[in-house]
């Protein structure tokens, strides 16, 4: 399994950046619960937003109302959509997926995780 994150970047604040997660090495992606999680420096990995298999979202509430999880028909394709973005929104984003169709906010719960791609947000 493999999953690649793009689109981050460093923007200032109240800009807007879309991150994209590409999953490839494993069949029936669509069925499982997919994820995005951050890491900022110094602190714990934390769950920013999940999607279960039939578009059920979940968010963090540091990023209701700002952020937007969504994937593609075939399930193979990850989103993140950030709006309004905050210097706190800063960190290193990981797309992460689990080989199960019930969802979790927690990372131990998550299989499989892509490398990261980071994000700055300047005040």
């Amino acid at each position: 399994v493999q999953l690649v994150e793009s689109g981050g970047g460093s923007v200032e604040a109240g800009g807007s950046l879309r991150l994209s997660c590409e999953a490839s090495g494993y069949t029936y992606s669509r069925y499982y619960c997919m994820g995005w999680f951050r890491q900022a420096p110094g602190k714990e990995r934390e769950g920013v937003a999940t999607i279960s298999p039939v578009g059920n979202p979940w968010y963090a509430d540091s990023v209701k109302g700002r952020f937007t999880i969504s994937k593609d028909y075939g399930g193979n394709i990850l989103y993140l959509q950030m709006n309004s973005l905050k210097p706190d929104d800063t960190g290193t984003y990981y797309c992460a997926t689990r080989t199960y169709s019930s969802c979790s906010d927690r990372s131990p719960d998550f299989d499989y995780w892509g490398q990261g791609t980071q994000v700055t947000v300047s005040s």
